[in-house]
C-alpha cells in the first residue's frame, strides 16, 4: 500500500462511515479494485475506523463533554448508549471470526448491500406510517437496546452500521434526525471497541507508519464533514437516495468484481 492508496481509501471511509451505505463494505470492495489484498489490510481499517472516531468525538463534542461532567439532561443517554452497546460487544466477540471468514468477500458484500437497500425503503415506509398515526417518538432503554441489537448485525460487511441503527429508529416511529443523532452517539464507543478487538486479536499487521497515519488523518476530515452534511440532508430528507444506491453497488459488484 502506498501513500495514494491510503488517503483514497481514508476518504472512503470518512465518507461511507457516517452515510448509510457501509464503510467495511465499501473499504473492502475500495481495497479489491485498487488490487490490495485484503486480509492484510486489517490494522490499516482500524486506522481509519480511528479517524472516523475522532471525527464523532470532534462534532458531538458537547454531547460527550455532557455525558463526562454527568449532567442532568445527559444521564439517561448515558443509560442508552450503554444498553445499545452491549448486543455488539457480544456478537464482536462471539461471531467476529466466523463473520469475517464468511462475508469478509466483494461478493458478500453487495449481498448485503442489497438487502440492506430494500429494508431501508421498507423502513422508510414504516416510519412514515407510525408518525402519521402519533404515539411515543423518544428513545426509552428497550427502544436503545432493539437499536444496539440491529447494530450487531452491522459487524457484517455490507450492512451500514449508521444506517441500520437510523432505520431500527425508523421502525419503532422515532423521528429520523434523533434516530440519526442516537445512531452517532452510540457509534462512538462501537467503533472504538471494534478498533482495540482488532487490534489486539490480529496485532498491528505489517503495514508502514506513513499510509496508516495518512489515512486516519484523511478520514477523520471527511468523516466530520461527512456527518455535519448528514445531519443537516436527513433533517428535510430520507433515506431513499442511500437505498438506490445501495441497490446500483450491490448489483454491479457481480458484474465488475
Amino acid at each position: 500500500m502506498n501513500i495514494f492508496d491510503s488517503a483514497i481509501l481514508g476518504a472512503v471511509q470518512g465518507v461511507t462511515e457516517f452515510l448509510p451505505i457501509s464503510s467495511s463494505g465499501h473499504l473492502i470492495l475500495g481495497e479489491s479494485l485498487l488490487g490490495l489484498k485484503v486480509d492484510d489490510l486489517k490494522s490499516f481499517d482500524v486506522a481509519v475506523h480511528v479517524g472516523t472516531l475522532i471525527a464523532i468525538l470532534i462534532y458531538f463534542w458537547r454531547d460527550f463533554l455532557g455525558m463526562l461532567r454527568f449532567k442532568k439532561g445527559h444521564r439517561l443517554m448515558i443509560l442508552y448508549i450503554v444498553v445499545g452497546t452491549v448486543p455488539a460487544v457480544f456478537a464482536g466477540v462471539l461471531l467476529g471470526d466466523w463473520i469475517d471468514e464468511v462475508f469478509r468477500s466483494a461478493g458478500m458484500v453487495g449481498l448485503m448491500m442489497m438487502i440492506v437497500g430494500v429494508v431501508f425503503l421498507i423502513g422508510e415506509g414504516v416510519g412514515k406510517l407510525l408518525r402519521s398515526v402519533g404515539g411515543e417518538t423518544n428513545l426509552n432503554w428497550w427502544r436503545a437496546l432493539l437499536i444496539g441489537v440491529v447494530q450487531a448485525v452491522a459487524i457484517i460487511p455490507g450492512v451500514s452500521r449508521s444506517g441500520s441503527t437510523i432505520v431500527a429508529g425508523l421502525f419503532q416511529g422515532i423521528e429520523r434526525e434523533k434516530a440519526a443523532r442516537f445512531s452517532f452517539l452510540l457509534g462512538a464507543p462501537a467503533i472504538a471497541g471494534a478498533g482495540i478487538w482488532t487490534a489486539v486479536k490480529d496485532g498491528i499487521g505489517q503495514i508502514e507508519v506513513a499510509p496508516i497515519v495518512v489515512g486516519l488523518l484523511v478520514s477523520a476530515v471527511v468523516g466530520f464533514f461527512s456527518v455535519w452534511g448528514l445531519m443537516k440532508f436527513l433533517k428535510r430528507h430520507s433515506l431513499t437516495i442511500f437505498a438506490i444506491y445501495l441497490l446500483i453497488v450491490g448489483c454491479s459488484t457481480f458484474i465488475i468484481l
